[in-house]
């Protein structure tokens, strides 16, 4: 039994380290707050962690014995470790296809946009038309504005596109201006904490007492939605310098 439990031990050990090792530069690079929470990456994350963490070791601890040459119990440890190591590889080409981007500015609210959400073809224009803020694959999220174009034919195409349920404007990086170019723009679509849409009326009680707290004004107009795949969440700006304050979730 001892010698079960030490090779469960170690295996245990090298699936923490190799899940750190791959979860960690995701987390740092991309999926820092708020795009872990906006990308609904949890669920991902723990099936990740339940295949990584579980089985392997269990496996181990099952056909680890000191009767076996060390030789046939390498073998069937590396049959575990390969197979382990294809679900980690799924798991984060997964989270690496979705990964945050942006943080974009459009209309009247903030949305993610991840990795997945921007069509190859909207990419290659985008090289063409819009270089400077074209992601590349080690780009880690910016915040952006992303207005609707002037063009009236192509402003009514995205918007009916977008009504359909098709691409919307925060997927075509052509389109993308700097953040402080749309300071003007959201200053005049702040609302005050309790009437900012895209909550019910028991959500945004329970945000505006958040921001109370935090010693944040509920009285003036300096909030505004931050949406993606989960639920959303209210950014809270500075309002004479439209600096980000705080990002608040609902508990």
């Amino acid at each position: 039994m001892r010698f079960r439990l030490k090779a469960l031990g170690l295996h245990l050990l090298a699936s923490c380290v190799a899940l750190t090792v791959v979860l960690g530069p995701l987390y740092v690079g991309w999926y820092r707050w708020p795009g872990w929470y906006l990308a609904d990456a949890v669920q991902v994350t723990l099936v990740l962690a339940g295949l990584d963490l579980v089985p392997g070791p269990l496996l181990t601890f099952v056909i680890a014995s000191p009767s076996k040459s060390p030789r046939v119990l390498a073998r069937d440890v590396a049959v575990i470790a390969a197979l382990q190591l294809f679900a980690l590889a799924y798991g984060s080409v997964s989270l690496w296809n979705g990964r945050p981007l942006y943080y974009a500015f459009s209309d009247d609210v903030l949305q993610l946009v991840q990795a997945y959400d921007i069509d190859p073809n909207e990419l290659a224009l985008a090289r063409q038309q819009n270089a400077p803020l074209v992601p590349h694959w080690y780009s880690v999220p910016r915040w952006i504005w992303a207005p609707l174009p002037q063009d009236t034919k192509e402003h009514d195409r995205i918007v009916a596109s977008a009504i359909a349920g098709g691409d919307d404007v925060i997927s075509m990086p052509r389109y993308y201006q700097p953040w402080e170019a749309g300071l003007p723009t959201l200053r005049t679509q702040l609302k005050k904490p309790d009437d900012v849409k895209y909550f019910s009326g028991k959500e945004r009680k329970m945000l505006k007492e958040q921001v109370r707290a935090a010693g944040l004004a509920t009285d003036q107009a300096n909030a505004m939605a931050l949406s993606g795949r989960g639920r959303p969440l209210l950014a809270v700006f500075d309002p004479a310098t439209l600096q980000l304050t705080a990002i608040f979730k609902l508990h």
